[in-house]
């Protein structure tokens, strides 16, 4: 099967390229917009990413040019119009989970770093200067921790608070059984996030989540507490986030996912002038650690991704159960 593979760096290449399972594959370092979807021409299927565009007017294009696959190597599929693929024919398959444990090790770094300071820390010794001045910390045994989102990552992120001894509160509208038999303790998103010290997102993004970190659930946060997210961009209000880093009512963020990623993350965009004023408003605060969708980025990680997308490939091919299909 002929497959043109969107959004891709060195990494993927490598990675796809060793876990192949005799496909032809074409590699393109563009995002697949509508500008450039012509270049799906003559190919069977197309292997997409995060960034990767395919609203109801290129899946009618990519059907015109007999693509019958979509292979999406994440988990999410928000940029993907699924209604509009299955009234085309096109199936769409996705890698549901390749390391949870990845993307909730990466949360708890970003917790450790923004609390602790260690990035400051680093470039201070660097320079000579081991002053301990602005550089306190907090405990995170017994702090309360909202989980927002108890899926696959989500677990994995509780089971890292429990170590911590940390006092979680989850809300999810789906509460996992085996976790509350394991002590943890369900509310609603408002009993959840209420006082909170730290809040973190694990959650995929719907219509009904969108922006749900906005100005009114901030002001159930804790004074002073810290937000994590390493879902997706568009569950933050970010507009509403920068002015509760402002007023100090939010006293650390940390975000490896951004509403508008599309035209920054995976680029090197050193030489330029960031165009994004939210971003560059975000990058200027003392408290705010950014990191470029670099959550899922871990060798085990893209051994899953690898094979599983060849897997689905394969399925598909010879015409067993698509067991990772996205329905509408």
């Amino acid at each position: 099967m002929k497959i043109a593979v969107f959004s891709t760096c060195v990494y993927d290449q490598e990675f796809l390229t060793r876990f192949n399972t005799h496909h032809e594959l074409s590699f393109f370092s563009e995002a697949l917009t509508s500008n450039n979807v012509v270049l799906a021409k003559g190919f069977d299927a197309l292997c997409l990413f995060v960034n990767d565009k395919a609203d109801r007017q290129i899946i009618k294009d990519l059907k015109n040019y007999g693509i019958g696959l979509i292979l999406l190597r994440c988990a999410g599929f928000n940029n993907i119009d699924v209604e509009a693929a299955v009234e085309a024919g096109i199936k769409v398959l996705r890698v549901p989970a390749y390391s949870p444990e990845a993307v909730a090790e990466h949360a708890m770094a970003m917790v450790l770093t923004l609390n602790r300071k260690t990035h400051k820390a680093y470039n201070r010794i660097r320079e000579g200067n081991f002053s301990l001045d602005k550089l306190m910390g907090f405990n995170l045994h017994g702090c309360k921790v909202a989980l927002i989102g108890t899926g696959k990552i989500g677990k994995a992120f509780y089971k890292i608070l429990k170590g911590f001894g940390c006092k979680v509160v989850a809300y999810d509208p789906y509460p996992d059984d085996p976790l509350i038999a394991e002590g943890l303790t369900y509310g609603t998103l408002e009993e959840a996030l209420f006082d909170a010290e730290i809040v973190s997102l694990h959650c995929p993004l719907s219509e009904e989540n969108h922006h749900l970190i906005n100005a009114s659930t901030l002001k159930l946060f804790k004074v002073g507490a810290m937000l994590i997210n390493t879902s997706r961009g568009a569950l933050i209000a970010t507009p509403d986030v920068v002015e509760a880093l402002k007023t100090g009512q939010l006293g650390y963020l940390g975000l490896d996912v951004y509403e508008q990623e599309s035209e920054l993350f995976f680029h090197d965009l050193s030489g330029d002038i960031i165009q994004d004023d939210l971003i560059s408003r975000l990058i200027s605060f003392p408290n705010v650690l950014i990191t470029s969708h670099q959550g899922f980025f871990t060798r085990e990680a893209m051994e899953q991704i690898a094979s599983t997308t060849f897997s689905n490939a394969d399925a598909f091919l010879s015409g067993m159960q698509l067991i990772n299909e996205v329905k509408f």
